[in-house]
C-alpha cells in the first residue's frame, strides 16, 4: 500500500560532479542542502551577503557582485549603534563604519570570486513578500522603525523580467543554474499570504526555466517534496516551520539522485565517510585508541587528496 504520493523528478541532464564549484544563495533552506554538500567535500560558497530571502535582493546581490560595485553606493544605514547595508545580512552590520564598510567590501569581492568560479548556481527563493524603504527593497530590514517601509508581494512578472535579464549576462550564461523554492512557511506572513507568495514564486520558475532565457537553468521541487510528498508534521522541527532533520535528509536524497551520476555517489561514500571521522569528537579523546584512529583517518585524508586537493584544507 503506498502511503505518500512520491514527486516525480527526472534525472537532470545537467549532473553535478566534483569538477564543478558552486555558489549556493538565497533563503535558510540553502544552508541545510549547502551542508550536505560540504559533508561530502563539494566545493561550495553559501551567501556571500548572507541569508537573503526574495527574488529581487537575490537579483540585486548578484549585480552587485558582478559589477563590483563600490562599498559607497550600497545603501547603508545608522541604527542601535550599528552600521547596516540594507543588502546584507545583520552579521555584516558593525559599530564602527569603516569595519562594516570593510565587511560588506570583503563579502563583495569573496562573492565575485566564488561567482565567477562557479559552474553550478543553485538559489532558493524563499518569499514573494518584499520591503521597500527609499525606492529600494531590503534584503534585511535590521529592526529599523516599520513606518521606514513600504510592504508588498512581487508579481510574477516582476521576478521574471529582473531574471530574465540577469540570466543574459555574459558571465552568467554558462553556468547551470538550479532553481527552487524553500519549503519553509513563512508564517508571520500569515497562512494564506504565505501560499500566495509561494505560487507567485513558483510561477515565477516556471516561467524562467521553461523559456528560452537560460539553456541551463533546471527546477528542483524541494518545496512539492515537502509539503506534498511527506505531508505530515512529523516532518517539520518543533517550530512547525522548518524541516526537520529527518526531511532534510529526505530532501537531500531526491536531490543527489536527481543531480548526481552513478559514478558522483560512488566518489562520495569514502569523502562522506572521511568527514563524519575527521569531526568526530570522542568521549575521551586521550587514549590511544583515539590517537591511533586519528592517525588513520589524517593518513586517509592525505590519500584522498591526491586526487581532491582541496581537502587537505582540513589538514591545516
Amino acid at each position: 500500500m503506498q502511503f505518500t504520493t512520491p514527486v516525480n523528478i527526472q534525472h537532470s541532464r545537467h549532473e553535478i560532479s566534483y569538477d564543478d564549484r558552486i555558489l549556493m544563495i538565497g533563503s535558510c533552506f540553502t544552508k541545510n542542502i549547502s551542508g550536505k554538500l560540504l559533508e561530502s567535500y563539494f566545493r561550495v560558497a553559501t551567501n556571500p551577503f548572507g541569508i537573503l530571502y526574495n527574488p529581487a535582493s537575490i537579483a540585486r546581490c548578484i549585480e552587485v557582485i558582478l559589477d563590483n560595485t563600490p562599498v559607497s553606493e550600497l545603501p547603508i544605514v545608522c541604527h542601535n549603534g550599528l552600521w547596516h547595508s540594507m543588502l546584507h545580512h545583520g552579521d555584516f552590520s558593525r559599530a564602527d563604519r569603516q569595519e562594516a564598510e570593510a565587511a560588506f567590501r570583503r563579502s563583495i569581492e569573496e562573492g565575485r570570486k566564488a561567482l565567477s568560479e562557479a559552474s553550478v548556481v543553485i538559489v532558493t527563493f524563499g518569499t514573494a513578500w518584499v520591503y521597500e524603504t527609499d525606492g529600494e527593497i531590503a534584503g534585511n530590514c535590521h529592526k529599523l522603525p516599520q513606518d521606514r517601509f513600504v510592504r508588498r508581494r512581487l508579481t510574477a512578472e516582476e521576478i521574471v523580467t529582473e531574471w530574465s535579464g540577469l540570466l543574459r549576462h555574459p558571465l552568467l550564461k554558462d553556468k547551470h543554474f538550479i532553481f527552487t523554492v524553500s519549503p519553509i512557511r513563512h508564517i508571520k506572513d500569515g497562512l494564506h499570504e504565505n501560499q500566495l507568495s509561494k505560487a507567485t514564486l513558483l510561477l515565477a520558475i516556471d516561467k524562467l526555466t521553461g523559456s528560452q532565457v537560460h539553456k541551463f537553468a533546471t527546477y528542483f521541487p524541494s518545496y512539492e517534496i515537502l509539503i506534498d510528498e511527506l505531508r505530515d508534521y512529523r516532518f517539520f522541527a518543533e517550530d512547525m516551520v522548518h524541516p526537520s532533520s529527518v526531511a532534510v535528509d529526505y530532501i537531500w536524497k531526491r536531490f543527489s539522485d536527481t543531480y548526481f551520476s552513478a559514478q558522483t555517489k560512488q566518489e562520495m561514500q569514502p569523502l562522506h565517510k572521511l568527514y563524519c571521522d575527521l569531526h568526530h569528537r570522542p568521549l575521551h579523546p586521550d587514549t590511544e585508541e583515539y590517537k591511533r584512529f586519528r592517525e588513520q583517518t589524517i593518513e586517509k585524508a592525505r590519500a584522498l587528496s591526491k586526487k581532491y586537493p582541496w581537502i587537505s584544507e582540513e589538514l591545516v
